[in-house]
């Protein structure tokens, strides 16, 4: 039976709560220890910036398999702002918050599939997956 749990985001202990929800699921699906490093810092990096650009906003975690192959999801939404230019936002060493700029590429590198979609004042989706090996 699919598993799927939410955290909403609106402080930054709300970060720590997904972060920690996607952890304890990667684990219970059987990633291994270093894995389920890479999805929580995946998670603690998109979630930060569901709470530092839109101020609030979900992240979603669920199981998912595909033919034999096991693995997790991570749906990241918020009706912030909006993205105006992906391809900009993308590219390594990019930051509208002068940090460090590893967010959204950052977490693309940790996982498997990364899908980004945004609409100027609508808000921002990003579903991204991490399969078993």
């Amino acid at each position: 039976m699919a598993q799927s749990k939410t955290a909403v985001i609106r402080s930054d202990l709300d970060i720590v709560i997904a972060r920690t929800m996607a952890r304890d699921m990667a684990k219970a699906l059987g990633f291994g220890p270093i894995d389920q490093a890479r999805i929580a810092t995946a998670v603690s990096e998109l979630a930060r910036n569901i709470f530092l650009y839109a101020g609030t906003g979900n992240v979603t975690v669920r199981d998912i398999e595909k033919g034999s192959r096991k693995g997790i999801e991570i749906i990241c939404e918020d009706q912030g702002p909006g993205i105006p230019n992906i391809d900009l936002v993308m590219q390594d060493g990019y930051s509208t918050s002068r940090g460090m700029g590893m967010g959204l590429p950052g977490a693309k590198r940790l996982m498997d599939e990364f899908d980004i979609k945004s609409k100027e004042g609508v808000g921002t989706t990003i579903v991204c997956r991490k399969w078993r090996n």
